[in-house]
């Protein structure tokens, strides 16, 4: 097998971890002795074995003067609760290690691959590099940005509505479509959205999937004046203690002081996520507030389901984006569609 091929390899590998590996990236590893692969592994959850351990684990033979492919730079700090890979491989007196992409983490970024180095182990690097990035575009746009990857998810007509003008929203897309968005809940850390979602749809944003028993997501809301009906169901519910309030103004009714967090900007509020650790987010509505982090620059890919129908007068999908010319007008890239049922798929990154 080629270098590109077992890199390859190591990406479906690496996509076993979905939605488990958070805030850590996904990662597979391959192990290759005498022109056979003798191991395979993965990060499996945060806080569990990384991939070139898995991979160890698994070999069914000797691991020295082996080659390991794996799709992002050994770790090599210990300020994680898993030990370093780096260390380990030179431990395991492992001969060569073919990497994808270098790991954006600054506690990394290079420096794995120096200890490698430095032990006599030969490094090659770059292999597939764009596509590895695509994989794990939630962990590098993060790093990059020192901020949360956001992905905001809407839902409307052909004609942009995502309502009547009676307010009347359930349901705008078809069964298929709705399933598919309790999946993006579940890759997610935290969904987010604002009062007005709240007010309005009494959403409980979990994952209700059928056999579904993996973490469910922390649910954000955003609000300017902090009026939001306290017997809303992510206030009150089994899961209520999930669920993080980010107001402009003091809030309307007694809730956990730390979880309500009081704020002057959406920066500001980014940071704090960030700090919690929360990398990867789901945006749900609604229309004003997706269209603010529009403007300040905070969305990184955009999820569009269409339905094939009509409304007219109703409400729309974003709100004024303050464009001047349709020049300036915000594009998705690399964008992917199919269709789900009968509603069309459109996905695309805008950062």
């Amino acid at each position: 097998m080629t270098n590109e091929e077992l890199i390859q390899e190591t990406f479906e590998l690496a996509k076993e971890g979905l939605g488990n590996t958070w805030p850590n990236p996904m990662v597979g590893a391959v192990i290759v002795k005498d022109g056979k692969v003798i191991g395979r592994g993965y990060h499996h959850k945060a806080g569990q074995d990384h991939a070139e351990i898995d991979a160890i684990k698994n070999a069914t033979e000797s691991v020295e003067g082996a080659t390991l492919y794996v799709n992002l730079e050994p770790c090599c700090h210990t300020n994680k609760t898993t030990p370093p890979c780096a260390q380990r491989l030179v431990q395991e007196k492992i001969k060569k290690v073919v990497i994808a992409n270098l790991d954006p983490n600054p506690h990394v970024n290079g420096k794995g691959v120096e200890i490698l180095k430095q032990n006599g182990i030969e490094v090659e690097h770059g292999i597939l590099a764009k596509d590895g990035e695509a994989l794990n575009e939630v962990f590098f746009t993060s790093q990059k940005l020192q901020r949360p990857f956001i992905h905001l998810k809407m839902a409307s007509s052909l004609d942009g509505k995502t309502s009547l003008s009676t307010g009347e929203s359930q349901w705008i897309t078809g069964p298929l479509a709705r399933e598919r968005v309790h999946v993006l809940r579940s890759q997610h850390q935290a969904v987010i959205v604002g009062a007005e979602t709240v007010r309005k749809d009494n959403p409980k944003l979990n994952v209700r999937l059928e056999g579904y028993s993996g973490p469910q997501p922390l649910r954000i809301v955003f609000t300017q004046s902090g009026k939001l009906p306290k017997d809303a169901l992510l206030f009150t519910d089994e899961l209520k203690d999930k669920t993080l309030i980010y107001t402009f103004s003091p809030l309307s009714f007694d809730f956990p002081k730390d979880q309500v967090i009081q704020i002057t900007s959406l920066e500001e509020a980014m940071k704090d996520l960030y700090q919690r650790k929360l990398m990867n987010l789901l945006m749900e509505g609604g229309a004003t507030l997706a269209s603010n982090f529009i403007i300040e620059n905070l969305i990184d890919r955009i999820t569009v389901f269409l339905n094939p129908s009509l409304i007219g007068s109703g409400t729309s999908l974003l709100g004024d984006l303050g464009l001047s010319n349709l020049e300036g007008r915000p594009r998705l890239k690399n964008i992917e569609t199919n269709l789900i049922g009968e509603d069309i798929f459109i996905s695309g990154r805008l950062t």
